[in-house]
């Protein structure tokens, strides 16, 4: 019988991309919003991801909220476990763990001042351009002109030990320090019971997660962009991430 392990991989520019990328044309839909196809896997992600299932249990780990994670269908039959908004939220067969989610609450109290302060702050900032959301009671979440100033304008009212502060694209978030997939995979290793975990993913809000566990797979470049200098695996630079990350998987 083969021994499962635990894979904890990021969902947008790790596994799926959007329509916005380009991953050829040997491809398939994974998710659809407001009846258009929006986000893809390559043929050969497809193909891996039910070679890799056999041997590892895979947990999505994405700061995506639940509803935006429930769109997502890779064709391989559902997960049993998922960590959604940033790890705040754990899924079992699809349904919320709810004592995960008030632990969830308990560990961010310290940050409940700084996270009241990014709501006023960005209220009345006239380069936010989209409406003011508190995602589950767990972080802070908007869309601004300029998101970089914004950012650098936040790290600097904000106690920044009690708060991280990230920007993807247009996208800016204010999340509690406890609340960080590092932080996640901590929490899913006493939950599960596993010592093993084998974690993969390509933005800020993955560094602690691929830190945390004990294989890290990210793309090339990624040690150098966040100026890590723990022993992760990165990526050949000349291959599709999410192709990389399951090959790999399957070596180890």
């Amino acid at each position: 019988m083969i021994k499962m392990k635990i894979l904890c991989t990021d969902l947008d520019n790790t596994l799926i991309y959007s329509y916005k990328h380009d991953i050829g044309i040997q491809k398939r839909n994974v998710e659809i919003y407001q009846g258009r196809e929006i986000s893809y896997i390559t043929d050969k992600t497809y193909d891996l991801l039910k070679k890799v299932k056999k041997e590892y249990i895979i947990i999505p780990t994405s700061t995506r909220t639940e509803e935006q994670y429930k769109r997502i269908d890779l064709g391989i039959g559902k997960f049993r476990y998922a960590l959604v908004c940033n790890g705040g939220v754990l899924l079992v067969n699809g349904c919320r763990d709810l004592e995960w989610y008030e632990e969830s609450k308990k560990l961010i109290q310290t940050s409940t001042e700084e996270i009241n302060r990014s709501l006023a702050y960005l209220e009345k900032d006239n380069r936010r351009k989209f409406e003011l959301r508190f995602i589950e009671d767990l972080f802070v979440f908007t869309k601004c002109e300029y998101p970089l100033e914004v950012v650098n304008d936040l790290k600097t009212y904000l106690n920044n030990e009690l708060v991280d502060i990230f920007s993807n694209g247009e996208k800016v978030y204010v999340v509690p320090a406890m609340l960080s997939k590092g932080n996640a995979v901590k929490r899913l290793r006493k939950y599960l019971g596993f010592d093993k975990i084998v974690a993969a993913g390509d933005s800020e809000f993955d560094v602690s997660m691929v830190q945390e566990a004990d294989i890290g797979i990210v793309p090339f470049g990624f040690k150098e962009k966040y100026k890590i200098k723990s022993d992760i695996s990165e990526m050949a630079k000349n291959k599709i991430f999410s192709e990389a990350v399951l090959e790999k998987c399957l070596s180890l």
